[in-house]
């Protein structure tokens, strides 16, 4: 239980205000470069007869916008869950044995000891191996990739001359899809390159040139790699846009406009989003055909956070209310500290380095390289606290987070419901706080 200050004595300590009625509620991947189709260059494809991403130079421009603050009743905020409310089980009509799939992609599905798909697989894959375009409404920690993975792959175990293209908002993100794509597609012989930015642009070259069957990236060095004829989408006929409003956030839309005109018109379309905002739905409209729309029910906040916020008394310096509730605070041992700005992410994480806190920050300022090396340090408990902006915290799935901590208000309240889902993951218990006022 979250007291105030001056319970705990402590005149530094932050104040819990119950102000507001409580509610219930690496660009290469693994393996021998040597076979499957060719992402490469205009005279790979020509050499070996098979899909490449080489030519089709074009125009299109990034629609960079930025997003204004909107007023968000601070009540929104706290959240007891005093109300236990029944939950409906999920019961899947299939098994993962029983999809129509290849027997190799059936044994790495039963070597990641997946058994029962999560509601999205059981409704899409068999549509999805139908060939059927896909829309999925979920979010992040569903199962989403594996939807969209498994099918694809499948295909691409049918014709090695398959190629699809995975659209992602963020490195990290692309970084993840990548992982899971190498665990479904171990000894197949089939190879993907990711593509984003960040990271040279000349080894990505290099590997697109290569053959492998899937490139996974993020809009603004895809359309890059397009213009220079290094990608070449006229003959991808799989297509996924993954957190497609999170791309319509981060002003993607053009891209991923221009990427899509760029596909064949018998494209199979796999597009997963959070949300369905009117330019969303627009482009699924236009570019994907008579689509199964799966819906994964999900309550507005998970029931597994409580949420609460932190009022600072008067003349209390912000930095050493966060110390004090840190180091007060046993349970404080996997914290996710949201801040709005590049340098002001790096400024209170370097401030808490000082102080005797194991903190690393990520935001777009920092190398890929760094960037990933801060989160595995994060992953694997040598820090136990991570500050970042919220672009480069999209999309991230990082396990057993006890905290999240808004250090200030973010400026909508779908990214603070965005925020606060890092934390209460896979039935574990979180608890998220907004510092307010």
């Amino acid at each position: 239980m979250y007291t105030s200050a001056k319970q705990r004595g402590s005149s530094r300590a932050p104040n819990y205000s119950s102000g507001g009625r409580t509610s219930n509620g690496s660009g290469r991947s693994s393996g021998n470069s040597r076979g499957g189709s060719s992402f490469g260059s205009r005279s790979a494809s020509r050499s070996t007869g098979r899909p490449s991403f080489g030519g089709n130079r074009g125009g299109g421009g990034r629609n960079k916008r930025k997003s204004s603050y909107e007023r968000i009743d601070v009540s929104r905020f706290i959240s007891k869950s005093t109300v236990v409310e029944k939950e409906e089980i999920y019961l899947p009509t299939h098994t993962f044995g029983d999809f129509k799939i290849d027997t190799k992609l059936k044994l790495a599905i039963a070597n990641k000891n997946y058994i029962y798909p999560s509601p999205i697989q059981d409704k899409s894959i068999p549509h999805a191996l139908d060939g059927r375009d896909i829309l999925g409404i979920a979010d992040t920690g569903t199962g989403k990739t594996a939807a969209f993975l498994i099918p694809i792959l499948n295909k691409i175990l049918k014709d090695k001359n398959e190629t699809a293209i995975i659209i992602a908002p963020t490195r990290e993100l692309a970084t993840q899809i990548e992982v899971e794509f190498n665990d479904f597609a171990q000894g197949m012989r089939i190879f993907s390159v990711v593509c984003v930015g960040g990271m040279p642009i000349t080894a990505q070259i290099r590997n697109l040139r290569r053959e492998c069957n899937v490139v996974i990236g993020t809009p603004g060095r895809l359309l890059d790699l397009v213009k220079r004829g290094e990608i070449n989408l006229s003959s991808t006929r799989s297509v996924v846009l993954d957190e497609a409003d999170r791309m319509l956030d981060m002003g993607f839309i053009n891209d991923i406009t221009f990427l899509l005109e760029k596909t064949p018109e018998d494209r199979q379309g796999f597009f997963f989003s959070a949300t369905l905002p009117k330019p969303i739905e627009k482009l699924i409209e236009r570019f994907a055909t008579d689509p199964v729309k799966v819906m994964v029910k999900t309550r507005e906040t998970s029931k597994n956070v409580e949420q609460d916020v932190i009022r600072l008394a008067r003349g209390e310096d912000k930095i050493d209310a966060l110390c004090d509730l840190l180091s007060k605070e046993k349970e404080f041992k996997k914290v996710l500290i949201f801040s709005e700005m590049k340098h002001s992410v790096e400024k209170l994480s370097n401030e808490l380095v000082k102080r005797g806190y194991k903190s690393g920050s990520i935001h777009g300022d920092k190398r890929q390289n760094d960037r990933q090396r801060t989160l595995t340090k994060f992953r694997n408990n040598e820090l136990n606290i991570l500050v970042a902006t919220d672009v480069a915290a999209r999309g991230l799935d990082i396990p057993e987070v006890t905290h999240v901590i808004n250090y200030e208000i973010p400026q909508t309240y779908d990214t603070y419901i965005h925020r606060i889902g890092r934390t209460g993951r896979a039935s574990k218990k979180g608890v998220a706080l907004t510092f307010v006022g």
